[in-house]
């Protein structure tokens, strides 16, 4: 079975084709600047070079003609013909409450996605239009969708509701939903292989760090509690968003900038804080701001200990919150590739009784357990996959498709 994954952005699409026979990424790629007169494509198959290839691309449905072009071309392609595809699976944000887990799109989906607009403004709507322009391409193909909020659907209400009124919750969905939930769900899975043990037995903490950030309280396989909230903006100080405020700050900078709610929030909030704030407007990639601390810059040096002191204070909540930790996991962009950050995050934790291993430590991208024999708590480095999970998803819902049928 051969399974197409998707993933659109408001002027993205990427996507990648996995053998499920073989458990291989046959190729993957992504359209860029999709809507503008400088739109291109970015094809890789595996073992092959990049091919990069200007294109006419509107809208997500001429990007995905772009792909399948891509896909079957004589000389990149990995595969003859398109009805080679078995199935397409989606990465859908938000799926609210009305998902707990992945499903086959049908017209009910759809409807559904549409009323989860609300909730995810910036990130539902071009999910749903690389949703309908797979549908009008390829319209016999079954399509599944995987949510990122669908993992931390097990977390109890005391983890997931405000302190405001509960009609607010009652009426409009105003709680916690969490994201990064298929990153979390694949690497606690993937530790727990890794560590030999079942996972419905171990309690770990998986960190997503990255320009977007958040981490999981993961206790015997389920999402108990999460750092991000009705929206990404919560939680962890990011790449540009603030993380955890007083929300009277919102009111206090409408006054003092002369901006309206939405303007603060989804302008400043989520575009110009977190560590580039922070480090005075230098940089929100971690890399700049590493090379520029051990310049001796202190702003970047600050940026880098608020990100490290939230992590901790996370960390230490969900070992309590769990009453038990066996294992911290880190993945994502900064947790899989910079030791400099797992230190200064796991120097701040040894009355847990965690001991590292500098030289296992010093490892990017790539399994390895970090920690001492003598360790009380397993540290350990999982590339996240995203897109693998999305793609098993995919062919477990289509297989029991075949077996009903």
């Amino acid at each position: 079975m051969k399974v197409l994954v998707v993933n659109c952005g408001s002027s993205s699409l990427k996507y990648q084709l996995f053998d499920m026979d073989s458990k291989t990424c046959m190729a993957r790629g992504n359209v860029e600047r999709v809507g503008t007169a400088e739109a291109f494509i970015v094809h890789k198959p595996n073992g092959g070079d990049k091919v990069r290839r200007d294109v006419t691309a509107a809208d997500h449905e001429q990007a995905m003609k772009y792909v399948f072009e891509c896909l079957t071309d004589p000389k990149v392609g990995v595969i003859s013909d398109l009805r080679e595809i078995s199935a397409i699976g989606h990465r859908v944000v938000h799926g609210g409450e009305k998902f707990a887990g992945s499903v086959l799109i049908d017209g009910a989906v759809m409807q559904a996605l549409e009323e989860c607009q609300d909730l995810a403004p910036l990130h539902n709507p071009p999910n749903i239009m690389g949703i309908e322009a797979c549908r009008r391409l390829m319209p016999d193909l079954p399509m599944v969708g995987v949510f990122d909020t669908a993992f931390h659907q097990t977390m109890p209400r005391e983890a997931y509701l405000y302190g405001v009124g509960y009609d607010m919750y009652a009426k409009y969905g105003v709680r916690r939903y969490g994201f990064h939930g298929t990153s979390h769900r694949y690497v606690s899975a993937r530790a727990a292989e890794i560590l030999g043990r079942p996972v419905e037995k171990l309690c770990m903490v998986t960190c997503h760090l990255g320009n977007g950030s958040s981490l999981a309280a993961v206790k015997h396989g389920k999402s108990i509690d999460t750092s991000m909230g009705f929206t990404p903006l919560e939680g962890l100080v990011m790449g540009t968003r603030s993380g955890d405020i007083d929300p009277a700050i919102v009111s206090f900078l409408c006054e003092k900038l002369g901006r309206s709610a939405s303007e603060v929030v989804l302008g400043y909030l989520n575009k110009n804080s977190g560590v580039l704030g922070l480090s005075g407007g230098l940089s929100n990639d971690f890399r700049d701001l590493e090379e520029a601390a051990g310049r001796g810059h202190e702003l970047a040096q600050l940026a880098l200990d608020v990100f490290a002191y939230r992590v901790v204070k996370y960390i230490g909540a969900y070992a309590a919150a769990m009453g038990q930790l066996d294992a911290i996991v880190f993945t994502a962009g900064v947790g899989e590739n910079s030791p400099e950050m797992r230190t200064r995050i796991l120097s701040r934790l040894s009355g847990l009784g965690i001991s590292i291993d500098p030289a296992k430590n010093n490892v990017r991208g790539s399994e390895q357990i970090i920690s001492t024999p003598s360790s009380r708590v397993t540290v350990m480095v999982v590339p996240t996959n995203e897109e693998a999970m999305i793609a098993r998803d995919t062919a477990e819902i289509v297989s029991s498709m075949g077996a009903r049928s």
